[in-house]
């Protein structure tokens, strides 16, 4: 009888311990965002909410500014198995094989504000091309949520508040072919200024005007050598949750019920952050230089009509922007 009890007490002990039991997965999640970022703040709330509603099923380990490497090296480690989840733009998602669609996120002026390209990117159109390049990269995109800062322009002394007053402008632009393309289109002569030299060519007028967004400019203190801040938004991205296609496959569907609620959750509080944090960067550049709320950007569209055609049906589906422009 005593030997009985011992061995019902020394089952009792490993099924308390586990044994036998689902073991605990750990889900790594990296972004390229410092600590202080709203990125930052939104991937920790989302293992928090993972955590808990799991129940402890889950672990997530968040890996910040850029510890795992760069959006592309994040991008072929999930494509290795080497890492579970990014919380990145969706642009990048057009800097791999088979993501090349996505450049249209990229395209200057289209989307006209966080709603329109949310609702776009999850629109029934835009489905089959998620699905196709999940499909060809081998990555998931688990929810598209969380505004980012939007690019703006800044100028030396001139006013931008139409399409007629980007002629001649000498701007320091990103090489990206669209952006290249919309300047040029509007008469502006755009120059590549590596970041680190910006701030003395705008001082010593090698150019005239960039176009990074409020807060760049707040942050880098560029607003000592700009005048006006025009608040074009043209360029817009949406911060979106990936995940390695075979680590998704591999999950319960109550688990990747789990797994989305929580992203969409973790970009909704981005947002918020995202826009306290903006009000008060437009505040402080509001003391510091004129700030351009409200420019004629029907103009500016108009001007760029025709702009990426060449593009329609090579690096995105043909008639793909005519759709965005109707998404009201």
């Amino acid at each position: 009888m005593k030997k009985l009890i011992t061995v019902l007490l020394g089952a009792a002990f490993l099924a308390g311990a586990g044994v036998g039991a689902e073991a605990k997965t750990t889900l790594r999640l990296g972004h390229i965002r410092d600590t202080n970022h709203p990125t930052h703040a939104a991937a920790l709330k989302f293992k928090e909410q993972v955590e808990a509603e799991s129940k402890g099923a889950f672990e997530v380990k968040v890996y910040p500014n850029s510890q795992l490497g760069d959006p592309k090296a994040m991008f072929v480690q999930m494509q290795t198995g080497d890492l579970e989840m990014v919380y990145g733009g969706i642009n990048t998602f057009a800097w791999i094989k088979g993501g090349e669609a996505y450049e249209i996120t990229a395209i200057p002026f289209l989307f006209r504000d966080y709603e329109h390209m949310k609702k776009s990117l999850e629109s029934d159109f835009f489905k089959p091309i998620q699905e196709k390049a999940e499909k060809e990269t081998g990555i998931k995109i688990v929810a598209i949520s969380g505004d980012t800062t939007p690019r703006g322009l800044s100028t030396r002394d001139r006013e931008v508040r139409k399409a007629s007053d980007f002629q001649g402008l000498k701007i320091r632009t990103a090489a990206s072919p669209t952006v290249l393309k919309a300047m040029k289109a509007l008469g502006a002569l755009p120059q590549q200024v590596p970041f680190s030299e910006l701030y003395m060519a705008l001082k010593t007028g090698v150019v005239d005007a960039q176009e990074n967004g409020a807060m760049v400019v707040n942050s880098a203190s560029l607003f000592e050598v700009q005048k006006y801040y025009v608040k074009t938004d043209y360029i817009r991205d949406i911060e979106t949750f990936y995940m390695s296609m075979d680590a998704w496959k591999g999950l319960k569907d109550g688990n990747k019920a789990i797994i989305t609620k929580a992203a969409q959750t973790a970009g909704e509080y981005e947002t918020k952050l995202l826009e306290e944090q903006m009000a008060g960067v437009y505040a402080n550049l509001k003391q510091k230089m004129t700030v351009i709320e409200n420019p004629d950007l029907a103009s500016i569209r108009q001007a760029l009509k025709g702009a990426f055609d060449e593009f329609e049906g090579q690096k995105w589906p043909k008639g793909l922007v005519a759709k965005i422009e109707a998404v009201k």
